[in-house]
């Protein structure tokens, strides 16, 4: 099954162009991405619920104090949205990296649990909100019918929402079910806590008190704190901080925003303690790291290179 995806995933590359980059397909929320070279930077983003699929090359990923590292038929579900970092560490132009994102709604996730006759054992302990498994043949059929429906559009809104549910069932049959099931339990500490993430997303420009977050997730400030760490990797404080740094790295580079511009949207008063945050996430000063991503957008969308 990994040949016959493998194939079906370069026809589909080759027939919008070949070449190496995003390709993104007509299902919404379902990309395919080749890269003939490994990343030496990681690329921090914003990685919402999906399920992240390697189907040759390696990748890794930092989230918090945590790293997960995966290969060819192996794949990383994110059931949380929280900004990470990613690389791939393993492509050439003879063998590239290829890999699909597939975005994933837990609202149709808990419509397949209710239909389970045996749910999967939640873990008795909170842990991340991230792990790797196995891209087993049922997941691996799922991801090239996929692949061949982008090349029919009209069929998409037919066929895509059955797939996807048949996608959820395989990955709560999963070793690693009980830990996507625990998002669909109700009013458990792990949905309390993502409630506070949304609005923690949603006003991450403000000043947010733990004692805040704790009191819309329902919790007391000891046991939010405790649980959001163990679900992301980090405390509420340094979420807010890598939310408000990769927004503010957005204005510069898509928005030609000036340092302060994007220091003071992003709601620091301070441009020196904005500038010493920035430098030390992304390893260089605002302007210089503006300028060269922009460099590095502009090179890497005139590629033209074929992967051999």
């Amino acid at each position: 099954m990994s040949s016959s995806l493998l194939a079906a995933v370069t026809a589909y590359i080759e027939g919008q162009g070949g070449g190496e980059g995003l390709f993104p397909t007509p299902i919404d929320g379902f990309n395919i991405v080749r890269s003939c070279q490994a990343m030496m930077m990681p690329m921090r983003a914003i990685y919402r619920p999906s399920l992240c699929v390697v189907i040759q090359g390696g990748k890794e990923i930092l989230f918090g104090d945590d790293m997960l590292s995966y290969g060819g038929m192996e794949c990383l579900v994110v059931s949380v949205e929280l900004p990470a970092s990613g690389r791939i560490i393993k492509a050439s132009p003879s063998s590239p990296y290829i890999g699909v994102t597939i975005d994933l709604d837990v609202t149709v996730m808990r419509e397949v649990v209710e239909q389970l006759d045996e749910p999967p054992v939640p873990p008795d302990s909170p842990g991340p909100c991230m792990f790797v498994s196995q891209v087993d043949v049922h997941l691996a059929d799922c991801i090239q019918r996929l692949v061949r429906m982008s090349e029919t559009p009209k069929a998409i809104p037919i066929l895509y929402p059955s797939i996807i549910r048949e996608i959820f069932f395989w990955l709560l049959s999963s070793p690693h079910g009980g830990e996507l099931y625990r998002l669909a339990l109700p009013e458990s500490n792990i949905e309390r806590v993502v409630k506070a993430i949304s609005m923690l997303h949603t006003n991450f420009a403000q000043t947010l008190h733990v004692e805040h977050l704790a009191e819309v997730a329902r919790m007391s400030p000891s046991s939010f704190h405790q649980h959001f760490k163990a679900l992301t990797s980090m405390t509420p404080l340094q979420f807010q901080k890598q939310l408000r740094l990769l927004e503010a790295r957005r204005l510069m580079v898509a928005e030609a925003a000036s340092v302060a511009e994007a220091a003071y949207q992003v709601g620091y008063d301070s441009a020196s303690q904005f500038s010493r945050e920035y430098g030390r996430m992304f390893g260089a000063a605002p302007k210089r790291d503006a300028i060269n991503q922009q460099r590095l957008y502009s090179e890497y969308a005139s590629r033209t290179v074929r992967c051999a």
